[in-house]
């Protein structure tokens, strides 16, 4: 039992990131990594998720669910911030579990982030695949069903921009943050252009009433219940403030990927300063146009009749503006793209810092001799990413990946309280204040959001984790480094 939670010093996680072999290139700023946060962010929140979560759950009063998720997010970024600047190792949260609560918690969190970052990334191509089909329609181009949208048997533009991706962050770090860059200015412009042009349109009468009364709706039925309303025995709702509770659940999709830009920290010239300032400016930013856009967007169109599929552009056609449709198209290929980009960035350094560890296989965390990228990772991460979004209808399964992220803020926030008590000399370029109230208001904040997604993500998450104590068990366990090759005086939390 004590093996499964050796702890792996940080002094050690540091000194193998020069390893021959393994050393990763130092290119990125505070502003790549604050560009690289905005980039995953600003996405499929704005340009997909608010008009479901309006429509199904929370009427106008979406704005307060965004609040709510992005204030969770930034009690747990203060803890990402003082993990990222003290141990600038990649792999984020599996990484900082490592150093604090022990191996086999480690590759917990780490199946968990696989889950986050490939799903997640998936679930965007697919999201991808249908506004790059809508834009081909405009120009007279239809492709067959059978090749593109949510229900292809094969969906070619999908695997197109997984493939590209991988490519692209096997060439290398520098060259993916100019390219994410370049998109992120298009979609920012995109987004300012939503707020401006949308607030002309904008009628009092459609925030009214801004939380509608509580109701029983097909999308709260069954095992689609949110688990909280289902422990306590209550009749499921939608609307009201239970359906922005449960609003909070599923926009927290927004907000995954600022935890992306830890994953980077070996990649940082100066982690200790630019890591934190990527983290939480990227995460403040983020917030604040989330809310502009859903307060603009549902004040043009009554919630009841905004579109799922694209609400933004679909907004500017209700009112007689087809032209910006057609932009905020565009700009939501180019948003879903750095989405895309960066979220298979993330992935893959997890599972080369998983791979160096040898809980999986270690030929994977072979670093590419000139591009210095861990390209084994990123290439064999591609391909299975590729293989999910061309295959599989994968949107019904995007809960799956927000309960993943949380169950990692909740492991990293109480990682912090772990590592205070048990390394309190380590040196901390950015300290999380006032603990232990923010961390554990975190991870109770992490819980909160948990509990309000629905009865069936909770069993496939459950499944999942089952899958990966039976891989760590079996495979892990055994090859791990610290079981091979241990330290001299190897500490344990228990």
């Amino acid at each position: 039992m004590g093996t499964l939670f050796r702890t792996k010093t940080v002094e050690r996680s540091i000194r193998e990131t020069e390893a021959p072999g393994h050393r990763l290139r130092k290119d990125l700023t505070a502003l790549d990594l604050t560009v690289f946060g905005i980039g995953v962010i600003v996405g499929t929140g704005i340009f997909v998720l608010t008009g479901r979560v309006a429509r199904e759950y929370a009427g106008p009063a979406v704005a307060v669910s965004f609040v709510v998720a992005g204030l969770v997010c930034a009690l747990a970024a203060l803890c990402y911030a003082e993990f990222a600047s003290t141990v600038p190792v990649a792999g984020s949260a599996y990484t900082f579990s490592y150093a604090t609560m022990g191996e086999f918690p480690a590759w917990i969190i780490g199946w968990d982030l696989i889950l986050e970052m490939a799903l997640g990334a998936a679930v965007v191509a697919v999201g991808w695949s249908g506004y790059f089909t809508s834009l081909l329609s405009g120009f007279g181009i239809d492709l067959p069903a059978s090749l593109a949208g949510e229900g292809a048997r094969f969906n070619l533009p999908a695997v197109f921009i997984v493939l590209a991706a991988t490519a692209v962050l096997t060439i290398g770090i520098k060259i993916s943050s100019r390219i994410n860059a370049l998109m992120v200015a298009v979609k920012l412009a995109v987004v300012a252009l939503v707020v401006i042009g949308g607030l002309f349109f904008v009628k009092a009468a459609n925030y009214r009433p801004f939380i509608p009364p509580p109701q029983s709706t097909e999308t709260v039925e069954g095992v689609r219940a949110p688990l909280i309303q289902v422990l306590f025995g209550l009749t499921p709702v939608a609307f009201g403030w239970f359906g922005v509770f449960s609003a909070v659940a599923i926009v927290f999709f927004a907000y995954i990927g600022f935890d992306v830009v830890a994953t980077t920290a070996e990649e940082a010239r100066r982690p200790q300063r630019d890591l934190p300032i990527g983290i939480l400016s990227s995460l403040g930013i983020c917030t604040l146009l989330y809310v502009a856009v859903s307060l603009v967007v549902v004040g043009m169109q009554p919630y009841t009749e905004l579109s799922e599929a694209a609400p933004l552009a679909d907004a500017f056609k209700a009112v007689g503006r087809p032209f910006f449709a057609g932009v905020i198209s565009v700009g939501a290929i180019f948003g879903l793209t750095t989405v895309v980009l960066i979220l298979m960035l993330g992935q893959s350094r997890v599972f080369f810092a998983m791979s160096r560890d040898g809980l999986l296989p270690q030929w994977l965390a072979h670093v590419h001799p000139k591009y210095r990228t861990p390209a084994r990772s990123t290439l064999f991460m591609g391909v299975v990413v590729a293989v999910l979004a061309g295959l599989i209808p994968l949107s019904a399964l995007a809960e799956l990946v927000n309960i993943g992220t949380l169950f990692a803020f909740m492991l990293v926030s109480l990682g912090v309280l772990v590592l205070r008590r048990t390394r309190p000399d380590l040196r901390r370029a950015f300290r999380t204040p006032f603990v232990p109230l923010v961390p554990v208001l975190a991870a109770l904040g992490s819980l909160f959001v948990m509990v309000n997604l629905p009865v069936e993500t909770w069993i496939r998450f459950f499944v999942w984790m089952l899958v990966g104590t039976v891989i760590y068990l079996s495979y892990g366990r055994g090859h791990s480094k610290l079981q091979t090759s241990p330290e001299k005086s190897l500490r344990s939390v228990i």
